[in-house]
């Protein structure tokens, strides 16, 4: 009679385990994770709160029931004569005053085990009859161990998104540098370097960005990722702008080249059609502008040049100091400089304000631009002196000079920003055979290059370059 009434006890002042197998639908339900993805977390956490209390060797088994509902951790050791290991082993007299102790506490099992030598010793317990402190450690392992799941899912859902567009919604400043955007199951942080200068945004306002980098890190005072850096201000950014706001781009009609951007100010874009039909520049512009105009609204009034590519070096130059109208280029090739006349009411466009134009024009054409006015070229050409120098410094090159040549540039690798180009050449890779020579991994480990620079670099060289068995 008295192990009835301390059956009956336990079984009225047990938990309610129906409340507890819904509280893990509910859990995978709000936080976006399969019922069967947190059942195996739940499964852990009490397996390794067990070890803690057994040892990891262990013969453990967790039972997970919905259906009776039921909860077990279920404890086997070998009844042996002699114990060498008490997490896996058990004396015979030692199993039958466990045994008697469940039964004195609980009452009589509602199953067997055995305590003969060579066989297996079994006990089965709830897991909410542990301590205080047992019960405790079960719900911190559970709590830690849906987290890190649920990281790591959103982890994995944003590293696939890493370098294309997301939209998002303002949050919140952290100490007026930092903007915090609202990605849905996650949020990205903007920093000062990767939003446009002059943005404003208020709580709630749409934000369009490209995810730059995803990581998982942990900062101190701040739990662990993952950490998704969004950016606005890269050059990247606008070319996925051009690539959802023109059809032609995205279709492959209308190639992107090459981007040079001072985020906020300006942006030149270098572009070529793959068919003739096709007008590249009318293609971005749209008609009456429209769809340039979308791409500048959203980038907050920044100017926007479109640059017809050309084969001939002098054309594209010409087109890329743009608006400025240009009398003379002349190309240095051997130091990769071009000089550039324009009318003396043309200067100042040429240069931009803070010689932003020039600036930008030299980084898409990966030549440095000297510019000046047809006065100013005048004067200083005076003499036959000073003639004679500029014929000879902007000569064209030889044949044998040419031939001498035996090395592609790493800027005739199309869509390989200067950025990229002054990177690479710091740590000695001087030419497209010298990075042929590498592989993805080691050029991902080169000082400001990372993983994603060398992927793309690397599906540049794919597209790019054509190798031949020698």
């Amino acid at each position: 009679m008295a192990k009835a009434k301390a059956k009956s006890k336990q079984k009225d002042s047990g938990p309610d385990l129906r409340a507890f197998f819904d509280y893990i639908q509910d859990i995978s339900t709000e936080k976006g994770l399969s019922l069967e993805e947190v059942t195996e977390v739940v499964n852990s956490s009490f397996l390794t709160a067990y070890q803690k209390k057994y040892g990891t060797e262990a013969d453990l088994e967790v039972i997970l029931d919905s259906e009776k509902p039921e909860i077990l951790v279920v404890f086997r050791r070998k009844v042996v004569e002699t114990v060498t290991d008490e997490n896996l082993e058990i004396a015979p007299d030692a199993a039958r005053k466990e045994w008697d102790g469940i039964v004195k506490q609980f009452g009589k099992p509602d199953y067997e085990t055995s305590f003969e030598i060579g066989e297996v010793f079994e006990l089965r317990e709830n897991p909410f009859q542990f301590s205080r402190i047992g019960a405790t450690n079960v719900r911190q392992i559970l709590m830690q161990r849906l987290k890190e799941l649920e990281r790591e899912i959103i982890y994995n859902e944003f590293i696939e998104k890493e370098g294309d567009i997301i939209n998002g919604f303002f949050l919140r400043w952290r100490d007026r540098d930092v903007m915090y955007v609202d990605l849905g199951r996650a949020e990205g942080i903007l920093p000062r370097r990767e939003q446009i200068p002059g943005a404003r945004f208020r709580t709630g306002d749409r934000v369009k960005a490209i995810i730059k980098n995803v990581e998982l890190r942990r900062e101190k005072s701040r739990e662990p990722g993952p950490f998704i850096t969004l950016s606005r201000a890269g050059p990247e950014f606008v070319k996925k702008l051009f690539e959802l706001e023109i059809p032609e781009i995205y279709d492959g009609v209308v190639e992107i080249l090459g981007i040079a951007r001072q985020a906020g100010y300006r942006t030149k874009i270098l572009v070529r059609s793959n068919r003739q039909d096709v007008d590249p520049v009318g293609a971005c512009v749209g008609i009456k502008g429209v769809r340039i105009q979308s791409i500048v609204r959203e980038l907050g009034n920044e100017r926007i040049d479109i640059v017809n590519y050309s084969p001939e070096l002098e054309d594209l130059i010409a087109t890329a100091i743009s608006p400025a109208k240009v009398n003379e280029v002349r190309i240095d090739p051997r130091n990769r400089e071009a000089l550039v006349v324009v009318p003396d009411d043309s200067y100042s466009l040429a240069i931009g304000n803070n010689g932003q134009n020039v600036r930008l024009a030299s980084q898409l054409t990966e030549y440095r631009l000297v510019v000046k006015s047809q006065t100013q070229f005048s004067e200083e050409m005076s003499s036959p002196e000073a003639r004679a120098q500029l014929e000879a410094l902007f000569a064209p090159l030889e044949e044998e000079e040419v031939e001498e040549l035996d090395y592609t540039p790493l800027s005739d690798l199309p869509g390989l920003t200067q950025r990229v180009v002054d990177l690479l050449e710091s740590a000695g890779i001087k030419s497209v055979e010298d990075l042929i020579e590498m592989d993805q991994e080691s050029v991902a480990q080169l000082q400001g290059v990372g993983k994603t620079t060398a992927k793309q670099i690397f599906n540049i060289l794919a597209e790019s370059v054509e190798f031949e068995e020698i």
